[in-house]
This record gives structure tokens, C-alpha cells and sequence, in this order.
């Protein structure tokens, strides 16, 4: 059964579920492994233009760039997600590894939000990132550069009997980023996943994000993972979509030459859907969608101005995982972690927020066209 609905109507159904929702049940999110120190370089000019530039200073055997705006930010899927998962009231216990400057990091970033940070470890360096946010073909894009630190080596050596005790009694248990846990990013999803369903009572959700740096593992990561029972939750833009769908079904191939990207997209979550036992959750710019081997569910995103792309998945998982907890239909969740995602996106201070600030920013896109889709 497939299901498209208006922004409008998504909007409305969503917002007569939460005006009348009471004060959630806490729940308990067990993330990990990443945290990064971020440093975003906004530019505001195109690929072509900047390369230009560059050039330029490299031909006067260098000099500056000035005028470009740059901001210090706490980075990682994990991390990001504890802070917006933190917002909405969550109680969030991230399983991090990083150096005792990265453990003052988080508790500036995280502590404010609750978060508790006593299964950080402070045994390995920290993980920083350069994100480079820039204009291709009329989109905002952004280009992580990055030194993983001590997280490429990240395993369950790192794990202590109080942190697989959170695995049995949380109600969600995140893995994200596996390319960056470069040598056991494999085994730890494995691993943990594992011991949730055999100890654990919560959801298992799966966020690999851009699996290209390690793609030689990713058969790997396909058969011993996602095709192995252990994932309820996978969620994954067009391009990891496509990615894994390619790995399951040779019809990924000869689709990806004859659709447009955002059609390509869900008809590589319909090949997930159809191949794995995971509920299938795809975020696009332009759409979100939920996919089973038995129903779809299709939500276009909200239109906003965009002031920043990094985090924007991270904010979406935070509220997909939000509205999984509330119990939502599938469209007004999907409605809600589009909400979520729009919302950062478009925060002049990059903030995540909280219901009240979600309630009052989906009341106002009601009927305003430059919003609606």
C-alpha cells in the first residue's frame, strides 16, 4: 500500500497530535561512537568560484581569503543526534571515545541539555572536521574533511559491564557513521546490535552515513548486518540508498540510468524494503519516506531558507527517533523529523528545538506558500 499526503494535511494532523500530547514518557537513547569538533567554512559562492580563488592565492605562492565566515560547532552523528534527541526531553547516554579535551567539549556542547556523559571514555584523541559548505548546481553542498582520531579503531574493547548494561535497558540503541570506524565499524554494529536483541528490550537504529570512504566492505557490511536480522530502524539518504540497494539487487543498476535521482531514490528504498527485514526510513532535500515490504509512505520536506547543511540528517534522525517514541503514523513522523531537520536548517543559531519551538514553527508554515511544497 503506497501513501502520499500534502505538507498541509501532514502539518495539521501533526500539530492535533501534539497540541493534545502530554508530557512524554522519558525515554532512554543509547548513541554512538562519534563526536568531532567541527569547524564550518561557509562560503558563499559556487565550486567553480572558490576553486578560482584558490588558484589564484596559489599562483602569489599563497596569501588569504578574507570574509568567510567560519564557526566552531560540536560535529558527529552521534553527538548531534544526543543533543537534539536532548531537546525534546529524551534521556540520552552517548558511548564515545575521545581525549579529555573532547570530554570538556561535550560537556560545553551537552551537559546545558542534560545529557549524561558518564560513559564518555577519555582514552584516545579527538576527532576534528573541517566542513566546507559551499553552492553546486544551485544547492547549498557541503565537504567534510576530516581527522577520525582515535574513532577508527572505536570497538566493544572500549565497552565497560555499565555500558552493555545500557544496551539491555535503553529504549533505543544508535549506531551511527560506520566508514569513520574504519577497522571494526562492521563488528561494532554487529556486535551491539546483537546483544540488544538477545538482552535488550529497545529498537535497534542504523545510520551509516556515507559508506564511500570504506566501500570495499560494504558487501560486507550488507550480509554480516543489514541482511542479518539486527537492524529495525535503517535509515539513509538517496545516495546510501542507491548504495546498498546495488549491493542487494542488479536492478539497482540499470534504474540508476533510467530515473531521476529523487524517483531512483525510492526505488532503492523499495529494493531495501523488499530485501530486509529493517523498516526502511529515506530523508531527501525534497522528500522523506517510510518503507516496508507491505506499505510506503511518502511526505514531501518542507521548504525553508537553508542557512547550513551539516546536521541536517542528524536532526532528522533525532526526530524520526522522537516521533517512532510518540507512537506517531508513519506520515505524521515522517512530518515531524521534517520539521526537525527544517527547523536546524534554518536557525540562525543552529539550534535544535524544543516542542514548544516546534509547535509555534509548524503553525506558522500553514498556508504560507513559501513553505508549502
Amino acid at each position: 500500500m503506497r501513501e502520499k499526503t500534502s505538507t498541509s494535511q501532514c502539518i495539521e494532523d501533526l500539530l492535533h497530535f501534539l497540541e493534545r500530547l502530554k508530557p512524554p514518557k522519558e525515554f532512554n537513547v543509547v548513541v554512538m561512537p562519534d563526536f568531532f569538533l567541527d569547524r564550518l567554512v561557509t562560503y558563499e559562492g559556487t565550486v567553480k568560484r572558490l576553486s578560482k580563488a584558490i588558484t589564484e592565492v596559489a599562483r602569489r605562492k599563497g596569501g588569504s581569503l578574507h570574509g568567510i565566515k567560519q564557526t566552531e560547532l560540536r560535529g558527529g552523528n552521534a553527538a548531534n543526534t544526543a543533543a537534539a534527541l536532548a531537546t525534546f526531553g529524551a534521556k540520552v547516554r552517548p558511548i564515545i571515545n575521545t581525549s579529555p579535551l573532547g570530554l570538556q567539549l561535550l560537556k560545553y556542547y551537552l551537559e546545558p541539555l542534560g545529557v549524561d556523559l558518564s560513559h564518555v571514555k577519555t582514552r584516545g584523541t579527538i576527532a576534528l572536521t573541517t566542513a566546507l559548505e559551499l553552492i553546486h548546481r544551485g544547492e547549498r553542498v557541503n565537504v567534510m574533511m576530516s581527522d577520525l582520531g582515535s574513532l577508527t579503531e572505536f570497538d566493544l574493547e572500549d565497552f565497560t559491564h555499565e555500558d552493555f548494561q545500557l544496551l539491555h535497558e535503553a529504549d533505543y540503541v544508535c549506531v551511527f557513521h560506520w566508514a569513520a570506524t574504519r577497522r571494526w565499524g562492521t563488528e561494532l554494529a554487529e556486535r551491539v546490535f546483537n546483544v540488544v536483541k538477545k538482552e535488550g528490550k529497545g529498537k535497534t537504529y542504523y545510520d551509516t552515513s556515507d559508506p564511500s570512504p570504506k566501500k570495499e566492505d560494504v558487501p560486507k557490511l550488507v550480509k554480516r548486518v543489514l541482511s542479518a536480522n539486527l537492524v529495525d530502524i535503517f535509515s539513509v539518504n538517496e545516495n546510501e540508498a542507491f548504495c546498498y540497494a546495488s549491493q542487494l539487487s542488479k536492478e539497482a543498476n540499470s534504474l540508476r540510468k533510467a530515473l531521476e535521482p529523487d524517483e531512483l531514490a525510492k526505488e532503492s528504498a523499495r529494493i531495501l524494503a523488499r530485501k530486509l527485514s529493517a523498516r526502511i526510513d529515506l530523508h531527501t532535500t525534497s522528500f522523506a519516506g517510510s518503507f516496508t515490504s507491505k506499505t510506503e509512505v511518502i511526505v514531501p520536506a518542507f521548504k525553508v531558507q537553508v542557512l547550513r547543511a551539516t546536521g541536517a540528517g542528524d536532526a532528522w534522525n533525532a526526530g524520526n527517533i522522537f516521533g517512532d517514541a510518540l507512537g506517531l503514523p508513519d506520515s505524521q513522523r515522517l512530518t515531524l523529523a521534517n520539521a526537525v531537520a527544517a527547523y536546524y536548517i534554518s536557525s540562525p543559531t543552529a539550534e535544535h528545538p524544543t516542542l514548544p519551538n516546534l509547535l509555534e514553527f509548524c503553525s506558522a508554515t500553514i498556508g504560507d506558500e513559501t513553505l508549502s511544497c
